[in-house]
């Protein structure tokens, strides 16, 4: 399971549009401290192209930029934070927050990991492999993921979560250079992120149905928090 816990289900899915919007322009805003040009900014271009694949509206788009840039007056200031734990029945989970106040975003944390465990900062991250993760698909009939691979540099490959995508894994200080090289090998970059692998992942099949409901509903509410930005389970597919 290279890519980040995604909430289940198209109802859900359709219900958080917006709040995918509100995680992007944060991110977005965050970017665009270092310049408000993608091409100059690598790190604002990969949220940037994120942002349209999920077909943000441009007003919302173009005014994340500007905002984080400075460009409009007003003051914007996130940071960033890792919380570490576990989801019930010991399923490792990393959970990434953009806070503009950290005295609300901590104890809310405390909160919901309460039917799991909360951790110190370490307890879980050495169980995670911090990677560069590329979703692409193929731009022409044939294009070959392990080909694409090698000659980009990505460091290992696997099938993506949308049926026809491919998930290319790099170092982390590789993400850039390799979604500018996969076009070259036949591949359309869809979206391009840090993130975090498991590097090992509790089977689904060693838990029972009302487990794995409970370790669902547990990452589902950590993920209705506003301050959430991603959540990394360890919990293969």
């Amino acid at each position: 399971m290279g890519a980040q816990w995604k909430a289940k289900g198209k109802e859900l899915a359709a219900n958080a549009k917006g709040k995918v919007f509100g995680k992007l322009a944060k991110e977005i805003m965050v970017a665009a401290r270092s310049g408000a040009d993608p091409a100059l900014n690598a790190r604002l271009r990969l949220v940037v192209e994120q942002a349209r694949k999920v077909s943000m509206p441009k007003d919302t788009l173009e005014r994340a930029i500007k905002k984080g840039a400075g460009l409009t007056g007003d003051a914007v200031h996130f940071e960033h934070v890792i919380y570490e734990g576990f989801a019930p029945h010991r399923v490792p989970v990393m959970v990434e927050c953009l806070t503009d106040n950290l005295n609300r975003t901590a104890p809310e944390m405390r909160v919901l990991f309460r039917k799991g465990q909360l951790g110190t900062s370490g307890s879980v991250a050495w169980d995670f492999d911090h990677v560069g993760m590329i979703e692409a698909e193929p731009a022409a009939a044939g294009a070959d993921p392990e080909l694409a691979a090698i000659e980009a540099g990505a460091q290992d490959f696997e099938a993506g979560e949308d049926e026809g995508t491919t998930l290319f894994l790099t170092d982390a200080a590789d993400l850039d250079i390799v979604s500018r090289a996969l076009p070259a090998q036949g591949f359309t970059v869809l979206s391009a992120k840090l993130g975090y692998k498991p590097k090992n992942p509790v089977d689904p099949a060693t838990l029972s149905a009302a487990e794995l409901e409970e370790v669902e509903a547990f990452l589902a509410a950590i993920d209705a928090n506003d301050d959430v930005q991603t959540i990394y389970a360890g919990l293969g597919s």
